[in-house]
């Protein structure tokens, strides 16, 4: 025979089954990703009801692919803000590595070292970064733009305006632009895997602990005895060495290196990473934050394409999502303190 529960038993496991769900959706909407996810899913939604096109796996892989490249430099910038910095020198980084690397490819030289040199220019650029703002005390935007305007001079010195052809011979590394895995374009694998190992680092070792320190009391996290500088000058590296990286990839998709790659570049690639939750004043937001504000952004951009919206208009646009994303954030915060001053 069933058992059968006293009413009094099972109005109470119930309850107490409601008061456990109402918890879960508390923490599961308190999470920033959660909520951006959302409102990816629901921009996706919009999209496929209102365009035919937007749902095939042209236009979605289309898509990931044309975000790939912010979203990979993004992962870079959001440890910078996270320490309290900015980078604005990405653009600048992401031509001159890719300039480099198609230099050195059109004087045949082997593509592991030219794509080597493409890297270690990028993380030289950020060692230079780093100092000036550690060792120097230039502030963080002064140092970034100055390196950015030396970055872009240095671009159009060496081509003097004229785009640098790779050789068709460089089959490999075209594949890294333009090739795929099954259906799966290859720069969104790099996308993929410098997430996961982007959310392990930030989350689960030594340092990554440290960034969040940095950001969240650079002075608290000196008398604990973590070495700040040293912190912010890794952080600075890896920025400019992923945005080389994105250099180096949009290259080999375009199989030549253009003066004017990454032209305003570090626009999108911020906005990414404080849609995506990243606090301006440091300490606050996640890789995989970043990579959805920056998926969020590219199937914006698509969906006004599809819908016919005018290019002037999409700036504007751009702005207004980035305006509400920071405000979201500022209220979001002020919840917190509100709440947190209640309970106390």
């Amino acid at each position: 025979m069933a058992e059968v529960r006293p009413r009094g038993v099972q109005s109470t496991m119930t309850v107490g089954a409601a008061a456990v769900a109402r918890r879960f959706v508390q923490r599961l909407t308190g999470l920033r990703e959660f909520n951006i996810l959302v409102a990816l899913l629901f921009l996706g939604a919009f999209l496929s009801v209102t365009t035919e096109a937007f749902l095939t796996t042209g236009n979605l892989f289309g898509v990931a692919r044309a975000f790939s490249l912010t979203a990979i430099v993004a992962i870079g910038q959001t440890m910078v803000i996270l320490t309290g910095g900015i980078d604005l020198s990405v653009g600048s980084v992401l031509a001159l590595a890719g300039l480099s690397t198609g230099m050195l490819l059109e004087r045949g030289v082997p593509l592991p070292l030219a794509m080597l040199t493409g890297l270690a220019v990028g993380a030289l650029v950020g060692l230079v970064n780093g100092l000036l703002i550690t060792r120097v005390g230039l502030p963080p935007f002064i140092a970034t733009l100055g390196t950015l305007s030396i970055g872009r001079g240095l671009v159009y010195v060496l081509t003097k305006g004229y785009p640098v052809t790779v050789p068709y011979d460089y089959q490999a590394f075209i594949w890294l632009g333009q090739g795929y895995v099954w259906i799966v374009p290859v720069p969104v694998i790099v996308m993929v895997a410098l997430t996961i190992l982007g959310t392990i680092f930030l989350g689960f070792t030594t340092y990554g602990r440290y960034i969040y320190a940095v950001g969240g009391n650079p002075e608290a996290a000196r008398l604990a005895g973590i070495p700040v500088e040293r912190v912010k000058l890794l952080v600075y590296v890896l920025c400019s060495t992923l945005a080389a990286l994105a250099g180096l990839i949009l290259v080999a998709r375009l199989v030549s290196a253009q003066p004017s790659a990454g032209l305003g570049f570090e626009l999108p690639v911020i906005a990414a990473s404080i849609i995506g939750g990243t606090s301006l004043m440091g300490g606050e937001g996640t890789v995989l934050g970043a990579v959805l504000g920056a998926a969020i952004m590219g199937v914006l951009e698509n969906g006004m394409v599809l819908l016919g919206v005018s290019t002037y208009a999409q700036q504007a646009v751009t702005g207004t999502v980035i305006i509400l994303a920071v405000a979201l954030d500022i209220w979001q915060k002020r919840r917190r303190a509100r709440v947190r001053r209640a309970r106390g």
